[in-house]
């Protein structure tokens, strides 16, 4: 786990180094401060000059302000180099998920994603902070003060020996006892922000159907179930103060009243009133870096859940990669699903797909329907190795898929996905998601064949119009159309539409399919519809049932010979005549 983390240490080696080298000049400077300090009070007790005090203050102002120096640098070094981890630890997250197959992600979950790169990444950024400066100025504090109290109290020192196994038994307790605790709260962070996510995605949805009370309760009950974990954890981390206030306090108490009585009985012998004061200081520098210490233990615990969690992220491999000696030429746009299967877990019961075997050629148009859950769009996320499929072999341009170099296959599918996404951005800027480079002119042609030109032309700043986050500000069928002309901006070799004119009225759907058939006859299209009226003009109609094929053929061929397709289009015109009378 520390290997990993390390990797995004990087350009931050350096104050990762020096915070640590500061924080050591500043706890010398304090050790030796006190030992000075006894040295004054027992040279004003013998009658010292002036001229001594002021030696003596001059170089203890001289120490006071190279140790606030030795400090400043320590808490700048340990902020540039905690916040720059933490920036590189969110970089190779998000770089590793963006390499991720859905398999990867439906592994974890996107608000589980979220959590680990917000609220796991700050809680690692916090304890590196405290390793590089304060785990570090502790145990020096500590080592050098039993030193120094050693030499200033000689055997009354060993009071502070005593205080370590108290301590010590008490933060095993405490971390053995909150470790699971935090384990558990992450995973309940997850589904509270799986809520949240949820709620706010479907809030028209919410509101239409008057749920906010129903979804307040949904996430007090989310919440309250964090706040009682946090709750049991915080409870037992707050008996490491009261454990360290009790050895604070118990050897100021030894100290002073064993000290004054040895003081007052030796007349100064054993232990003179300079001594004595250092060794008040000393124990105190010892007991506030044992409490500190406590305090980097605590975080380091809540901490290392939290990186485990990220290093989850970091370590999972994508299930889909390119192989070695990857092709990155595809010849055309045909399509071979030689007895196909599919399921999208080792673990499931049963396929989605089963034994499918299908030929399209280049440039073919292909229809696919089926009722819901038949596995349609299952099917074409194959294409472009969305998935892989679980046995047999989906072939484009004659060559199994997972021989492509992923980005050149992907390049030549272009994909508009049952739910569209836009981006916040102007329609241009969503558009050349297609093609970066694509002009001005190319713009408009791909936005003319998806018949999504003549209402940009409407909006007043035609294609520099903002977009809204996920397209809240245009319609579905908006949405749809400018989907569309994204992915047409590839010029791919395959379109795939996954039932993305659902939401256009049916002549727009027609004139969507006319330029396809006009402007773009090489590539190879395949439309998934629920509308009998959205393929009935394909080459061939692909019946899906169940994960299965059921037939394959023209619109009228399946009238013929499929049931199915017949009662899809009967129910569907009998619909129509409805509406029309």
């Amino acid at each position: 786990m520390i290997r990993t983390l390390a990797k995004s240490i990087r350009e931050y080696k350096k104050p990762s180094l020096l915070a640590p080298i500061f924080v050591s000049g500043e706890v010398v400077l304090e050790c030796i401060i006190p030992f000075i300090i006894a040295n004054l009070v027992n040279e004003i007790k013998n009658g010292c000059s002036i001229k001594v005090l002021v030696q003596y203050g001059a170089l203890l102002v001289l120490m006071a302000g190279l140790s606030l120096a030795f400090g400043a640098l320590a808490g700048s070094a340990c902020a540039t180099a905690s916040c720059g981890f933490a920036r590189n630890l969110r970089k190779d997250m998000f770089y590793k998920i963006q390499g991720y197959s859905f398999e990867n992600i439906d592994k974890f979950s996107v608000s589980s994603l979220v959590t680990r790169l917000t609220t796991d990444i700050t809680n690692v950024q916090m304890a590196y902070m405290m390793i590089v400066r304060t785990a570090v100025r502790c145990p020096l504090m500590l080592v050098f003060s039993f030193v120094m109290g050693f030499i200033m109290g000689g055997k009354m020192a060993m009071i502070f020996l005593a205080t370590i196994p108290i301590l010590g038994i008490g933060l095993i307790i405490v971390i053995r006892k909150t470790m699971p605790v935090f384990r558990r709260v992450f995973k309940k962070y997850d589904a509270l922000n799986s809520s949240i996510q949820e709620n706010i995605r479907g809030m028209r949805v919410v509101k239409a159907y008057v749920r906010e009370d129903y979804e307040k309760k949904k996430f007090n009950a989310a919440a309250e179930n964090v706040k009682a974990d946090f709750t049991k954890a915080e409870r037992i981390l707050a008996i490491n103060n009261p454990l360290m206030q009790f050895c604070v306090y118990g050897v100021m108490v030894f100290v002073l009243s064993f000290g004054s009585y040895t003081v007052i009985t030796s007349q100064g012998l054993a232990l003179d009133v300079g001594q004595m004061s250092s060794l008040l200081t000393y124990s105190f520098q010892i007991l506030m870096s044992l409490m500190m210490l406590s305090m980097v233990f605590v975080m380091i615990t809540m901490a290392t859940e939290s990186a485990e969690r990220i290093v989850e992220v970091l370590s999972e491999e994508s299930t889909l990669q390119s192989p070695e000696h990857a092709i990155t030429e595809i010849r055309d746009g045909s399509i071979d699903f030689n007895h196909v299967s599919f399921k999208y877990s080792k673990n499931a019961a049963r396929m989605s797909l089963s034994n499918i075997d299908l030929h399209i050629r280049p440039g073919e148009i292909i229809g696919i329907i089926g009722g819901t859950g038949s596995s349609k769009s299952s099917l074409i996320q194959l294409i472009p190795r969305l998935y892989d499929a679980t046995e047999g072999s989906v072939k484009v341009g004659g060559v199994d898929v997972r021989e492509y170099d992923l980005t050149a296959l992907r390049n030549q599918v272009a994909v508009v996905l049952q739910k569209n996404e836009l981006f916040s951005g102007t329609i241009k800027e969503n558009l050349r998601w297609g093609n970066k480079d694509a002009t001005d002119t190319e713009l408009e042609e791909a936005c003319k064949l998806a018949q999504a030109d003549e209402f940009i032309q409407q909006f007043p700043d035609k294609y520099d119009t903002y977009i809204e986050q996920g397209g809240s500000n245009v319609s579905g069928g908006q949405k749809q159309r400018l989907c569309i002309a994204r992915a047409l901006l590839k010029k791919p070799k395959i379109l795939i539409l996954d039932d993305s004119t659902s939401a256009v009225d049916t002549r727009t759907d027609a004139l969507i399919r006319q330029a396809f058939r006009r402007f773009i006859p090489e590539t190879t299209k395949i439309i998934i519809a629920q509308r009998i009226a959205s393929v009935q003009d394909a080459d061939r109609i692909v019946v899906m049932e169940g994960g299965s094929i059921s037939a394959v053929g023209t619109h009228d061929e399946l009238l013929k010979t499929s049931e199915i397709y017949r009662e899809v289009y009967t129910s569907q015109n009998k619909a129509g005549d409805t509406d029309v009378q």
